[in-house]
């Protein structure tokens, strides 16, 4: 069997902290609401109580606050669990 390994790609990530917070840290949610509107494309995000939903190239998916907003490759927004992202990404010092 061919082993594959991923190539090394640099995202933009934020991550979704859920409408709750957002009364805490307003200027966290600004930001994190321009990011997406400035990135959703065509397919718009919308909130749906506490979580979001995002139209992706797979169809709909929900994040829940803690979860990760990735922006991919092909600029697509998608959310990633964020065990995942811990064990996927690591911050690029800027």
């Amino acid at each position: 069997m061919t082993k594959f390994r991923k190539k090394p790609v640099v995202i933009e990530a934020m991550q979704f902290r859920g409408p709750a917070d957002a009364l805490r840290n307003v200027d966290y949610a600004v930001q994190f609401d321009d990011w997406i509107v400035a990135n959703q494309g065509e397919r718009k995000c919308r909130y749906v109580g506490p979580n979001m939903v995002i139209p992706t190239l797979e169809g709909d998916h929900q994040a829940t606050p803690g979860d990760w907003i990735i922006r991919g490759v092909q600029g697509e927004l998608y959310p990633c669990k964020p065990d995942i992202f811990a064990a996927t990404y690591d911050e690029v010092p800027a």
